[in-house]
């Protein structure tokens, strides 16, 4: 479960760099290495956004190590 945790760690940070690399200078890093849209691409997007769903999970253990 901890090597679940890290790849999630890593893939939420890759789409939070994104993400600021979009509203400060309008540069989207995944659509410029792996084109507009294109299955890579849109793999990426959907394992960024998991992985954003299942890091939701670390609030509720937080929680419980109180």
């Amino acid at each position: 479960m901890k090597t679940l945790d890290y790849i999630a760690l890593v893939l939420v940070a890759i789409g939070a760099i994104n993400w600021g690399l979009i509203g400060f200078f309008e540069f989207d890093l995944v659509k410029a290495i792996f084109g507009d849209m294109t299955w890579v691409s849109r793999i990426i997007y959907a394992l960024v956004g998991i992985a954003g769903l299942y890091s939701l999970s670390f609030f509720g253990r937080i929680r419980n190590e109180d």
